[in-house]
């Protein structure tokens, strides 16, 4: 009898031993979710930024690589990136090169990022070439937080008075019209107009026309993203005043600094081209690159290229040319990129002390035109009283 107990005690035991709380499986399956969405996660550069110069830090202090992943790898906060830190330490330990192991991650680590690691590593001066990339990085993210400072503020002021605009026209409306109908008169034209455009926007039909327009964007967005698409899109925003020649300085200015810093650390000029190309997400700047590559393929210079190009104004041309004749091409390339980024900060401080008083002026006039509309009849009435 104590056989048959003591044999029957134990699998109850070990089942006890492998029974999960419903919150451990509950972080297990995030941790699985964590693990398959790390291939194809997307990091924000401002997160690769930081982790760029905590690694270059670390290495600079004499820390081997792979304590310096470990230690990177715990302070992480987002868990995908944790798990990507944690994979390419891994396979460092293992034997394989930093830039191969951050190649598995194209989503995480761009082109750029394993193009200048793989210079580093063959020059033996990995920790002063990210340090070079984590300046890179930060000063792309100051220029697209200066860039989408400039355009955060109309957008949530014109959001916002669209949101007003709909409780006026659907919520408050509807009320003056019922007081209306009962006055027995016939109401001026700006009010009857504005009445028809709530009761519009109250009805089935308001709704169907907001979803035509929200499958039209699907489309267009499907559309503007294929290559054709792009090109049309790039032209479009170029001929758009103020904000296309913000956006040519903006991207004029990414082209210069990544293609300077690619330059410095090492990495050849076909291959620096490529990345630049990549890096840009603009049509003007890929074809650019593509007539460049072809041309110093053939023997020529960057500037005899970007001569015939439009979109490069004459301020550049002359610049990469004097850079070619001193053997400077990288110094020039960065000097134009600060001409282009304090270009860029005067024109979004300007933009911003414009846009106040001129969405100001707008929006006094939208709804100052929907009150005096339902005040007519009012005034109408108290006229019609008096005599």
């Amino acid at each position: 009898m104590a056989l048959i107990s003591s044999s029957s005690a134990q699998p109850a035991a070990y089942g006890q031993k492998k029974k999960v709380s419903f919150w451990e499986g509950q972080r297990l399956a995030k941790q699985k979710a964590y693990e398959r969405q790390a291939p194809r996660k997307k990091i924000k550069l401002d997160q690769l930024t930081v982790f760029t110069q905590q690694l270059s830090s670390m290495l600079d202090a004499g820390l081997p690589l792979v304590s310096s992943l470990e230690a990177l790898e715990e302070q992480t906060e987002n868990p995908v990136f944790q798990i990507i830190i944690r994979n390419v330490k891994q396979d460092v330990a293992s034997g394989t090169s930093f830039s191969e192991a951050c190649r598995k991650y194209p989503k995480a680590f761009p082109n750029l990022f394993v193009s200048m690691v793989e210079a580093g590593e063959a020059s033996g001066g990995l920790a002063d070439i990210l340090k070079k990339v984590a300046i890179y990085f930060e000063d792309t993210v100051k220029l697209v937080r200066k860039v989408k400072g400039a355009l955060t503020y109309p957008a949530v002021v014109i959001g916002m008075a669209i949101g007003l605009v709909q409780i006026l026209l659907i919520f408050v409306i509807p009320v003056f019209a019922e007081m209306f109908e009962s006055f027995g008169q016939e109401l001026p034209k700006p009010t009857q107009m504005l009445i028809e455009v709530s009761s519009f926007m109250a009805s089935y039909r308001f709704v169907i026309l907001l979803a035509l327009l929200f499958a039209i964007g699907v489309v267009l967005g499907k559309l503007l993203r294929t290559p054709r698409g792009r090109v049309i899109k790039d032209r479009m925003i170029r001929r758009v005043p103020i904000l296309g020649g913000l956006l040519q300085k903006v991207a004029l200015s990414r082209f210069c600094r990544t293609y300077a810093i690619l330059l410095r650390s090492g990495v050849p000029i076909l291959q620096s081209l490529n990345i630049v190309s990549s890096a840009s997400g603009n049509t003007y700047i890929e074809s650019a690159c593509s007539a460049i590559s072809k041309e110093v393929s053939q023997g020529g210079q960057l500037s005899d290229t970007i001569a015939d190009l439009d979109y490069f104004p004459p301020a550049v041309k002359h610049m990469a040319r004097a850079g070619e004749q001193t053997g400077n091409v990288d110094g020039m390339m960065n000097k134009i990129a600060d001409f282009y980024d304090s270009e860029i900060e005067t024109t979004v401080e300007s933009l911003t002390s414009l846009m106040e008083p001129i969405l100001i002026c707008v929006l006094g006039v939208i709804i100052g035109g929907i009150v005096m509309a339902m005040f007519l009849p009012i005034f109408s009435l108290a006229e019609v009283v008096g005599s």
